[in-house]
């Protein structure tokens, strides 16, 4: 069991924490049990909300030291410190091994607690240059939904927060356990960290160019040498317009959408078949063993082959 623990202060935003108990803390009948959710706070007792509203928490801080997990779902006001109690307890979680996340504004505790130094992050696009202003040594990205280096990840806003969750919950569990995840949520299976956190807001005329059958046809036919050319020739578009109709609407653009089909539906294919490495390559379009196996090292950091046997493995 996979321990997943929120940390949260006074006053909390609830639709962070939400995004991660909804990720990481429903039991789904359909589904093995993987992960135990709990909440901590510095003071354990009333915590009051932004909704207006208080919640009882009753573990403390010496929760993270048992979380495989740690959640730090906003932390407003940006601009205010950690106790110098909640920064110890983060870094002594994040250096035995936890793993340490933010949602939205969270990612200010993680800097403050170093966490974030050197490297890449982000969070939510009115905060960014605040960040990148009160943290000169972390290389704040103001574009991209998420940004996960293994042992620490931060999202944009809320919304991006669920992506986040969600893509951890594939890493851990493999892809359809993920995807039955996102559909009880009624939320998109996946969306790429590197997606733009807001598109351009739409032109009266992009109304009537909606790019949703353009991908009901290439999601059908994975299987086909399908180019952003032949995606463009089957909108009646140049590629150029193609293009910016992709970030505009879907904020990357058509190669990077195609390719992410293409590893998806792979990494099914990997955990519920036992299909030869080849023919999972033929039927998702990327030709051969060894093209998808330099996808899979490109993308996912790992072989298709270690990727089947981590998922196939588990019980489902």
């Amino acid at each position: 069991m996979h321990r997943v623990t929120a940390l949260v202060r006074p006053r909390q935003s609830t639709f962070e924490l939400a995004c991660a108990a909804e990720v990481f803390g429903i039991e789904r009948p359909e589904l093995p049990t993987r992960y135990a959710f709990g909440v901590c706070t510095e003071h354990p007792g009333p915590v009051p909300t932004r909704a207006g509203y208080d919640m009882l928490v009753t573990d403390g801080l010496d929760a993270l030291d048992r979380a495989d997990t740690v959640v730090v779902p906003g932390w407003l006001p940006a601009e205010e410190p950690p106790s110098p109690a909640v920064l110890r307890a983060l870094r002594r979680a994040h250096s035995r091994g936890a793993r340490v996340i933010s949602i939205c504004s969270g990612a200010f505790a993680l800097a403050h607690a170093g966490l974030l130094d050197g490297r890449e992050a982000t969070t939510h696009w009115s905060l960014v240059d605040e960040l990148a202003a009160h943290f000169p040594h972390v290389r704040v990205d103001p574009d991209v939904l998420y940004v996960d280096h293994g042992d620490v990840a931060t999202s944009a806003g809320a919304g991006a927060g669920i992506d986040l969750c969600i893509h951890l919950v594939r890493n851990d569990q493999g892809a359809r356990y993920a995807a039955h995840v996102a559909r009880t949520m009624v939320m998109p299976p996946h969306r790429e960290g590197g997606q733009l956190q807001y598109a351009a807001p739409p032109h009266p005329a992009q109304v009537d160019c909606t790019l949703a059958p353009l991908l009901e046809w290439v999601t059908r036919r994975l299987g086909e040498p399908v180019t952003t050319e032949s995606m463009a020739a089957h909108a009646g578009v140049s590629t150029r317009t193609l293009a910016r109709r992709f970030v505009d609407q879907l904020g990357t653009s058509p190669g990077q959408w195609l390719l992410a089909q293409r590893i998806a539906t792979a990494r099914d294919l990997l955990e519920s078949s036992d299909l030869p490495l080849d023919t999972v390559a033929r039927r998702v379009g990327l030709s051969s063993a060894t093209n998808l196996r330099r996808r899979f090292l490109n993308t996912l950091g790992t072989t298709p082959g270690a990727y089947r046997r981590a998922f196939r493995a588990a019980p489902r």
